[in-house]
């Protein structure tokens, strides 16, 4: 069973997705960009339940230039924890004995980073806007940052969680300034499922009980 869910209802007139991303002002990584964590579309009087644990993985995908509007699709996904797995190398490395050209790869899972948050160690070999790499949160990514040579990205994750309606995609990079129609999903303690209603006007309602 499932640690934390958003119970969405479309109660507005129009068909859209509804999408579920986080946001960290304290993460730490430069340059980071909250993705469309979950995306799902909804007909008017539907309702989706969108629900999660708190379990990380290190990912990467081949993004070129991060900008928002991209899809970020995880080509290599290890799973991570904050204190037992929490620093993992970034290489951009051929194979010697085959013919082929050179791509990016996680090496060395391990404990070596700060207790309590994520790293990943980009060495000297990673090209300029090619890949992005960051986080998955239950398996799927919620932040990303452009790869770039012997970089460290030191993940430390508070995240706040939203919601918006409209025309969203699993994996989005999010302009989240830009974002207008928007809710921010508090979880109060000891509460582990919130409902977020979309109005008949389009605004939003956050409730821990539905309406």
């Amino acid at each position: 069973m499932s640690q934390y869910s958003i119970v969405f209802q479309n109660n507005s007139s129009n068909f859209g997705n509804a999408a579920v991303y986080q946001t960290d002002a304290n993460i730490g990584v430069p340059n980071v960009m909250s993705l469309a964590w979950f995306s799902q579309s909804a007909y008017p009087t539907t309702n989706i339940v969108f629900d999660w644990d708190v379990d990380y993985s290190f990912v990467w995908g081949e993004t070129g230039v991060l900008i928002p509007g991209v899809t970020f699709s995880a080509s290599q996904t290890w799973a991570a924890d904050p204190v037992t797995a929490n620093q993992i190398d970034l290489t951009f490395a051929g194979q010697p004995t085959l013919v082929t050209p050179p791509a990016f790869t996680f090496t060395n899972l391990t404990a070596a980073g700060t207790a309590g948050s994520l790293t990943i160690a980009q060495d000297g070999t990673i090209p300029m806007n090619l890949g992005s790499a960051g986080l998955a949160v239950s398996g799927s990514p919620a932040f990303v940052a452009p790869a770039q040579p012997n970089i460290n990205l030191v993940f430390t994750p508070h995240p706040s969680y939203w919601i918006t309606f409209g025309n969203y995609t699993p994996g989005q990079v999010l302009d989240v300034e830009s974002i207008t129609n928007s809710a921010q999903i508090p979880f109060p303690p000891n509460v582990y499922t919130m409902y977020a209603t979309c109005n008949a006007d389009n605004s939003w309602s956050i409730t821990q009980a539905p309406l």
